[in-house]
């Protein structure tokens, strides 16, 4: 088996890096809200842990101050000294006093007095800084934990894809499956043939995209994923694989992208899973063993065998010959 990069790895995770982005790095910023929630988690929760902790003693260490201006901090202990904070006569207690007030704990040892228009004017400030940075903050958290990737990962592809005859057609075949019982809605499958290639002027693309047909005109591709299926693309005078032979195939170099989408039954949200083939994984007169059987009132899918296929005869000619 021949090893060579992907495009796409069998996972789904595509091998393309940005680089020398100059200037154009600036946009990552515009569109902050939407950085935060690409980032990794271990850079989330590091930034989710520097913001409040820096936000803590920030706005900590201005309670502090304004107790040191006012000379709180000495005549807090005496009953008759009206302070602008009650009992906060240190750092700590500055500290205590703002966690209390910003997690509304309420203990009512430490409270504002009236007679501290400053206190109040920072009080506001802390107020609708708290909601903002919580709002930003906590909105990243939970768009990164709803996000649907983790459920691509119940949605298999068979290892490899096979290339038979199909109701006298030669065909590329492929197999999917749901393994959970929450439904994908609006299922849809596409194929893109990624080969390099060059044109009559000259000009060589890398990476040119090409799309396999695997039932537009016939609603195929309209998935009902209850249980597995054979995706299959015909082989005609129409498919870049109209020339494709038995022998051709092992000097041939392409890659067979497989992008599936649908909506998360349970939360609504619009999933993508994705797989690549590469001329190695594609088996030449082969077919995939039945996965479906009939138990005492409903369907049982044996899922030890989704990957498994079987040798059947088929012409070793490409369509045009």
């Amino acid at each position: 088996r021949r090893e060579r990069q992907r495009f796409v790895d069998k996972n789904g995770r595509c091998n393309v890096q940005h680089g020398n982005l100059g200037g154009e790095s600036s946009r990552y910023l515009s569109d902050l809200f939407t950085t935060l929630v690409d980032l990794k988690w271990r850079w989330n929760l590091l930034i989710f842990l520097l913001t409040y902790t820096v936000a803590w003693l920030v706005m900590a260490s201005m309670w502090w101050g304004i107790a040191y201006v006012r000379g709180d901090l000495h005549g807090a202990r005496d009953g008759t000294y009206s302070p602008c904070v009650a009992n906060v006569y240190n750092f700590p207690s500055a500290f205590l006093f703002f966690i209390e007030t910003e997690a509304t704990i309420g203990y009512g040892h430490r409270y504002i007095t009236e007679r501290c228009p400053e206190g109040i004017v920072l009080f506001l400030f802390q107020s609708l800084l708290g909601s903002i940075v919580d709002a930003f903050l906590i909105g990243c958290m939970f768009i990164k934990m709803s996000q649907p990737k983790k459920r691509a990962e119940t949605l298999m592809f068979s290892h490899a894809a096979v290339i038979s005859q199909r109701d006298g057609k030669l065909c590329l075949m492929f197999r999917v499956g749901n393994l959970r019982n929450s439904h994908m809605v609006s299922a849809q499958i596409r194929c893109k043939l990624i080969k390099s290639r060059q044109t009559p002027e000259g000009e060589f693309l890398p990476l040119d995209q090409c799309e396999l047909d695997v039932g537009f005109g016939t609603g195929a591709d309209q998935l009902f994923l209850v249980s597995p299926l054979t995706i299959c693309h015909e082989i005609n005078s129409k498919s870049p694989f109209f020339c494709l032979s038995q022998r051709s195939l092992r000097s041939e170099q392409f890659e067979i992208v497989v992008i599936l989408e649908g909506i998360v039954e349970t939360t609504g949200m619009t999933c993508q899973a994705r797989t690549s083939y590469i001329e190695d994984e594609v088996l030449w007169g082969h077919r995939f063993l039945p996965v479906m059987s009939l138990e005492d009132g409903f369907f049982r899918v044996d899922y030890s065998q989704f990957h498994a296929t079987f040798e059947v005869p088929t012409p070793p000619y490409s369509v045009k010959e």
